[in-house]
């Protein structure tokens, strides 16, 4: 489901959502904001991620028993 808001931006930005249209990078206005928003958003959990990530003290190569077992694992089916 999506909302219909109303957004003021400057007239430079609005120029570039429509240069990203005219050339078909964005099928709309709307959708190139959108795709803006959810990559901030992306941005916003790697930088909470890495920042957890530096707080973490000790060992954090948790996944190293993971990575023994499947190398040890057969996987004569995916040959």
């Amino acid at each position: 489901m999506s909302k219909q808001i109303a957004v003021r931006l400057p007239e430079d930005l609005v120029a570039f959502l429509d240069s990203l249209v005219t050339h078909g990078r964005a099928p709309s206005r709307a959708a190139a904001v959108a795709h803006a928003v959810e990559r901030e958003r992306r941005n916003e959990i790697a930088a909470r991620d890495a920042a957890i990530l530096a707080r973490t003290k000790g060992d954090v190569d948790d996944l190293d028993a993971l990575a023994d077992f499947a190398v040890a694992t057969p996987m004569e089916d995916l040959d």
